[in-house]
């Protein structure tokens, strides 16, 4: 069974992620899957809670843009109620329905000829994702910023929020001398996902000081 994303950006959920994101396969499914979790962190919702209404998702099914398309409008609601995504169930069931028909119809289901759409551009990139229903400049980001572990393409994405994160504990807050710290695209990914938790998270820049100051 291939794993679905769950990226470490997502706080508290980050620790249900199953595997390093370099071993994870860029097929089709796991990056449709990533698209989806990307819709869900778009609202104005936990991140838990997004999370468990992805597994319910991909758990009835739809972990595929055939699968999403081919369930029903009610089907598709049952499945984020049962992951507690009750306050934008209908809106998000009607959003994910119209994205599929969008994957499949332009790309045949497959985020790569997306990517190669773009040639690999990075806002380009972004751009085409922001065409899918739910997905804004925060979902794009999302995505972005999990992929470049698999995607070297769009490496080094460092949005605002992960140079933000990055200020607080005083590393470099420009996106180049932040990527050299990184050796590898899991590792930048990894690094973007932990300072995002920083940069939201009091607790997390304290817990970071006080591991370097005992080191």
């Amino acid at each position: 069974m291939e794993p679905c994303w769950t990226p470490c950006s997502t706080g508290s959920a980050a620790r249900s992620r199953p595997r390093p994101a370099s071993s994870w396969p860029t097929s089709p499914k796991p990056l449709y899957q990533l698209l989806v979790l990307a819709t869900l962190l778009s609202a104005r919702i936990s991140a838990d809670v997004a999370v468990a209404a992805a597994r319910e998702l991909y758990a009835a099914g739809y972990g595929t843009p055939r699968g999403m398309r081919e369930a029903s409008w009610q089907d598709r609601v049952d499945a984020l109620g049962r992951g507690h995504y009750r306050r934008y169930d209908e809106r998000t069931a009607t959003m994910l329905g119209d994205g599929a028909d969008l994957i499949n119809d332009r790309w045949k289901g497959d985020l790569r000829r997306l990517r190669d759409e773009a040639k690999g551009d990075e806002r380009r990139i972004a751009d085409l994702l922001m065409e899918f229903p739910g997905i804004g400049p925060t979902g794009a980001d999302i995505f972005l910023r999990e992929v470049q572990a698999v995607w070297p393409q769009v490496a080094p994405h460092l949005d605002k929020r992960v140079l933000d994160g990055a200020g607080k504990l005083g590393l470099p807050r420009q996106a180049r001398p932040l990527a050299e710290l990184a050796h590898s695209g899991d590792e930048l990914a990894r690094l973007s996902a932990a300072l995002v938790r920083v940069s939201r998270s009091k607790k997390s820049v304290d817990a970071v000081k006080s591991a370097a100051a005992a080191g």
